[in-house]
């Protein structure tokens, strides 16, 4: 279990770092005017790493009980 727990928390941390990398090149397209089309594809890939990130995180975290 705990393989698998540093596999998951390796796994969420390459996804932010990838989400990060994807505002700076969306940031410099959008600056030079660049191909919206893949400036649409690139933040369309930002909102699934937003939305696995979120669900990795989900994952890590105990359930609380209130």
């Amino acid at each position: 279990m705990l393989d698998d727990r540093e596999s998951l928390l390796r796994r969420l941390h390459e996804m932010r770092s990838e989400h990060r990398d994807l505002d700076t090149v969306i940031a410099r397209l959008e600056a030079d005017r660049g191909d919206q089309l893949q400036v649409q594809r690139l933040k369309k890939r930002k909102l699934k790493l937003k939305d696995e990130i979120a669900w990795l995180e989900s994952r890590l975290l105990p359930d609380i009980i209130a």
